[in-house]
């Protein structure tokens, strides 16, 4: 008994949490964030739908990658908060129905988030588009 999928509305576009989450994986590749997991935690979780997780390999990478995604979910009529300091090695975009965890690898690799989800469904991120 997982929540429903929760379609967010913006004027005539449409974006349910999956598409939200791929979304914000495709943002953070854009910036060439690394080692990008998008997890299906419906039914696993009460907080969100997915967990997208993706490392970032500097503080000013991590501070890019956040505002690609917030800038990106913004564009399509998503409210998203911020919170954490690039300088801490984790930060997180709060979608509601999508969470975005970006890390330094020695953060990432302490915190182990992916662990906390281990019941979660892998996403499968789309093939990137030919050039």
């Amino acid at each position: 008994m997982g929540r429903a999928v929760v379609s967010l509305q913006r004027k005539e576009t449409v974006i349910n949490s999956l598409e939200l989450a791929l979304s914000a994986a495709q943002a953070l590749d854009n910036r060439l964030g690394r080692d990008i997991r998008v997890l299906d935690v419906r039914g696993v979780s009460t907080i969100t739908d997915y967990c997208v997780i993706a490392s970032g390999t500097s503080a000013p990478h991590l501070k890019a990658l956040m505002t690609e995604v917030l800038q990106h979910v913004k564009q399509q009529g998503v409210a998203a908060r911020s919170s954490g300091l690039p300088e801490s090695g984790w930060v997180v975009v709060d979608c509601l129905d999508a969470v975005i965890h970006i890390f330094a690898p020695e953060a990432r690799a302490y915190y182990a988030i992916e662990n906390l989800w281990k019941e979660a469904k892998p996403v499968p991120l789309p093939p990137p588009s030919a050039s």
